[in-house]
């Protein structure tokens, strides 16, 4: 497994969308969803970037292992 580097609310966001997650409410999470796979992933609208805890989660909770993420 790679080592998980920090990553801002933008970059991950950017990443969700590459992998076909479409952008469907805001509020203090934002909330994507891939339809095809029906997975709904919360993203929070942190400044700085996003603790590695809750990266891995929002990872998991996407499907993706870090290595396949990180080639988003």
């Amino acid at each position: 497994m790679s080592k998980l580097p920090s990553f801002s609310y933008r970059e991950v966001a950017a990443k969700l969308k590459r992998a076909g997650f479409a952008y469907i409410r805001t509020g203090k999470h934002d909330v994507y969803v891939n339809e095809e796979k029906n997975i709904t992933v919360p993203l929070p609208r942190h400044s700085g970037d996003i603790p590695k805890g809750t990266l891995r989660a929002i990872i998991r909770e996407s499907g993706f292992t870090v290595d396949a993420f990180l080639l988003l």
